[in-house]
């Protein structure tokens, strides 16, 4: 590795882990949520159905199955989805709704407060075009691992 891909890396690893802890911190002590927890109920919000399949959770989020399932049973546990159709389909619940529409507020605020606040219109373009490149590179990889 080069000492400029070294030094970009470990510059991208300070900011990703010092931003997304800063973020879960103030979303945990606002609405009581888990990152996990807002990452489902925000792709259920997002998916514009009452409801999606289990495998359509899992693929969206790239988890793994058990790490999905044991979410899943927490957050029913407190009534924030439901599973239908034994465990095939996921449900957000009115307090799941209530719970998503606090906290993309709360998360909105943060990530406007450490990140859009930060950089300028250049800047937010160059990592929007970085970001999209990288991705663009896992995504033919995983392609090409699947043929």
């Amino acid at each position: 590795m080069t000492a400029d891909v070294s030094a970009a890396w470990q510059a991208y690893q300070r900011m990703r882990v010092q931003l997304n802890g800063r973020i879960n911190r103030e979303l945990t002590r606002s609405t009581g949520l888990s990152e996990a927890d807002f990452d489902i109920l925000f792709f259920l919000e997002q998916s514009g159905e009452s409801s999606v399949t289990s495998l359509a959770l899992r693929c969206g989020l790239e988890w793994e199955k058990s790490r999905l399932s044991h979410q899943l049973r927490r957050m029913e546990q407190r009534g924030l989805v439901v599973k239908e159709a034994p465990g095939a389909v996921i449900r957000l619940t009115d307090r799941g709704r209530e719970q998503i529409a606090a906290a993309r507020a709360c998360h909105e605020a943060a990530v406007r407060r450490y990140f859009g606040d930060v950089l300028n219109a250049e800047q937010l373009a160059a990592l929007t075009a970085i970001s999209d490149q990288v991705v663009a590179r896992l995504t033919e990889d995983r392609h090409a691992t699947r043929r």
